[in-house]
């Protein structure tokens, strides 16, 4: 089944893609990460709306808060149990949030 694991980070604390990078090499290797990126500041977003046929654009999210997507990975776990397992590794687990959300299989 895949997963899309949604990592959230206050972008105060930067942890560097050095703490990542093993954990990104484990998965890899074990073959349950697909894909995945870190992503740019929230400050850098810029939101888009569609309201009767106008397109309406903003700059960053709209939540005022400090923690914020900071990356994302695809993965492909036998079940629930085994993403759970590789989300509760991954360094931002710890001080920030993991999401987890099971993909529509077509």
């Amino acid at each position: 089944m895949r997963y899309l694991m949604l990592v959230y980070v206050d972008e105060s604390v930067d942890e560097g893609p050095s703490q990542v990078v093993p954990w990104v090499q484990e998965m890899d290797d074990r073959g349950v990460r697909t894909f995945g990126s870190r992503l740019r500041p929230a400050s850098d977003t810029t939101t888009i709306e569609v309201r009767d046929g106008e397109v309406l654009l903003s700059d960053g999210p709209f939540a005022e808060t400090k923690e914020q997507i900071g990356g994302f990975d695809l993965l492909e776990c036998a079940d629930l149990d085994e993403a759970i397992e590789v989300a509760a590794r991954h360094p931002g687990a710890t001080g920030g949030r993991i999401e987890i959300r099971p993909l529509w299989e077509a």
